[in-house]
């Protein structure tokens, strides 16, 4: 099986190959357009922040080409959020466009602490991608701004609104959350993209 993972200059990206390669699975870090049109799945890990990731997205031709792959496609955290229409992140900026969702910032207060840091709990699990796991599963997120819940969220969590934990669109996967820094639970989504 070919994986690629999406090479944007993003951070994160390392720890998401180390993960794959503790299930036994070598991945291709690429930003090559052939190599990602064949591989049988991609990954697209980001930490980091929207303007400066489709940036470096459109210097390669990658916000042209990622809307249009047809194999199971895996975005994780900020590679979630660039899935979307708008963020409100940086003044503002234009995503990939690939789901109908403006990512929008948590609002701040006393008890709520922007960024949305540690450990949370999903909700709402209705994918293949969450196979095996309960309601109530702890992943770990480091994100400030989110996707509202919508008819494309397939499982939810609350901080103190609810938001989109994860996102599908036909073959376009989603997770906010860190498969790779997530325990067993993210281990456990990783093995069911593989096997999607």
């Amino acid at each position: 099986m070919e994986i690629a993972v999406i090479d944007y200059k993003g951070g994160n990206v390392q720890s998401v190959i180390f993960a794959l390669e503790r299930l036994g699975v070598q991945a291709t870090l690429t930003a090559d357009h052939d190599v990602i049109r064949r591989a049988d799945k991609v990954l697209f890990p980001g930490e980091g922040e929207a303007a400066s990731a489709m940036r470096e997205l459109q210097a390669q031709g990658l916000d042209k080409l990622l809307p249009t792959l047809t194999q199971p496609f895996l975005g994780i955290c900020l590679g979630m959020q660039l899935l979307g229409q708008h963020s409100e992140e940086g003044g503002g900026t234009d995503l990939l466009g690939v789901l109908p969702f403006d990512v929008v910032r948590f609002p701040a207060s006393a008890e709520y602490k922007v960024p949305h840091m540690g450990w949370n709990t999903l909700s709402q699990l209705r994918s293949p991608l969450f196979a095996g796991l309960q309601e109530e599963d702890y992943v770990y997120f480091v994100h400030s701004y989110y996707a509202p819940v919508g008819q494309y969220t397939i499982a939810q969590g609350q901080y103190p609104t609810p938001f989109s934990a994860a996102v599908q669109h036909e073959n376009f996967y989603a997770v906010q959350f860190h498969t790779e820094k997530s325990s067993t639970v993210g281990t456990r989504i990783l093995e069911n993209f593989l096997n999607l």
